[in-house]
This record gives C-alpha cells, structure tokens and sequence, in this order.
C-alpha cells in the first residue's frame, strides 16, 4: 500500500490512465474485429470501408502508448492485404 501522498496520488493516476487505455483498446479492438468479419464474409466494399474506420483507431492508440506504432502499422498493412486478395 502507498504511504507518501505522492505515491498515493500515483495510485490515482494509475487507475484513471488504466480505465483510459482500457476504453481505447476495447474500441480499437472493436473496429478491427469489425473488418475481420467483413473479411470473413468477403465483402470487399464493407471490409475497406471497415478499415477505412478502423485504421484511424489503430493509429490513434499508437499514439496515445495503448500499443506500439509498428505493432499499429503491421496490423493496418495486413488487413489491408487481406483485403485485397478477396478481390482474386
């Protein structure tokens, strides 16, 4: 347990941040799982206009430290190539 009211307010912080990062991982995820589906029923229009939402979310996390900016990029480059092979 936190004994100085720095790491006490540490604490406060910490928990804020983590309900924070939790809303925009959930989010982030959602769009994605929302471009995954649209692959799965190979839609190519609903796919790219899913990806169009959710690359934004993915690069906004990145930003904000919820992930890593590679991890961000790799995700958006290979969405996007899933997409496109739908079309072949």
């Amino acid at each position: 347990m936190a004994n100085t009211t720095s790491a006490k307010k540490a604490t406060r912080k910490i928990a804020r941040r983590t309900q924070v990062n939790k809303a925009r991982r959930t989010r982030m995820r959602g769009e994605v799982r929302k471009v995954e589906e649209a692959i799965a029923s190979g839609d190519r229009a609903a796919a790219a206009s899913a990806l169009r939402e959710a690359e934004p979310e993915l690069m906004r996390a990145a930003q904000k430290g919820v992930i890593h900016k590679s991890s961000a990029s790799r995700k958006v480059s290979r969405l996007a190539h899933r997409i496109a092979k739908i079309a072949q």
